[in-house]
């Protein structure tokens, strides 16, 4: 296990722009430096629309997992995000986790928010996703999942955590960035885990704004270089030191 290298993407989507949204990713991945891990906001080609008819793409055939994967292998890199995918008659807000060899892991949004009514036009997914890289567990999870606490509980199995490194990727209001702020953080803090956000800003196309706030949190809770409403690429070095020490200190996790 080594220490892992996350940059993010903090964007101004374009509505329901992909080839828009792929010009401005392909710009960013030309110029970042080296990662290991690249975090791009909640539905990373539309923004947070509904529109599934019109951009719901099929898993098996899918213009931006093709992209993803382009990158991936370019930058020798993984990349977490999420998109709308079609399979079989049903349609997911789906997370993405392509390894830099091509492969996929993925998470379907098991949350959906009912305030927009994202629950009449996505199904729901069904299970808990956590995958492994360059010796880190890594959770996967979507904006609104964050607000339950339960969904990502870390437990202790066979003397090891289930996971080390928990992802949101989100299109997060500014109108409720507090809670976006505070709940990240109170995640790192009762999972013993690294947690990074990823969100968006600028305005969408159903005239909400995002201040981005993208963030990441070591597991005692502590934000490290916390980002602002611009548009910005963060980069930031998770220690599995530091991951081991909090651990060992305090057994929290173990205890319960």
């Amino acid at each position: 296990m080594q220490n892992l290298r996350v940059t993010i993407f903090q964007v101004d989507q374009v509505w329901e722009d992909k080839a828009a949204n792929y010009s401005l990713y392909k710009a960013l991945f030309e110029k970042m430096t080296d990662a290991d891990l690249v975090l791009l906001p909640e539905l990373f080609n539309t923004g947070f629309s509904m529109n599934t008819k019109d951009n719901a793409e099929e898993w098996t055939s899918s213009e931006g997992i093709d992209f993803l994967k382009f990158w991936a292998k370019k930058r020798d890199t993984a990349i977490y995000t999420s998109l709308m995918i079609r399979e079989g008659d049903k349609n997911y807000n789906r997370g993405v986790f392509v390894f830099p060899n091509g492969l996929i892991e993925y998470y379907d949004k098991r949350k959906l928010f009912t305030l927009s009514g994202e629950q009449q036009h996505f199904a729901s997914g069904k299970k808990e996703t956590i995958i492994s890289y360059l010796g880190w567990n890594i959770n996967l999870q979507i904006c609104y999942d964050l607000r339950f606490p339960e969904l990502c509980r870390n437990r202790f199995i066979n003397d090891q955590a289930a996971y080390d490194l928990l992802l949101y990727i989100a299109n997060w209001p500014e109108k409720r960035i507090e809670h976006w702020t505070t709940l990240l953080k109170a995640r790192a803090i009762e999972n013993q885990a690294y947690v990074i956000g990823a969100n968006r800003t600028g305005l969408d196309g159903n005239g909400l704004f995002y201040s981005g706030a993208s963030v990441a949190i070591d597991p005692g809770g502590k934000v490290l270089l916390p980002s602002n409403n611009n548009q910005v690429v963060h980069s930031y070095e998770l220690f599995l030191e530091t991951l081991e020490e909090n651990r060992l200190f305090f057994p929290f996790v173990k205890d319960s």
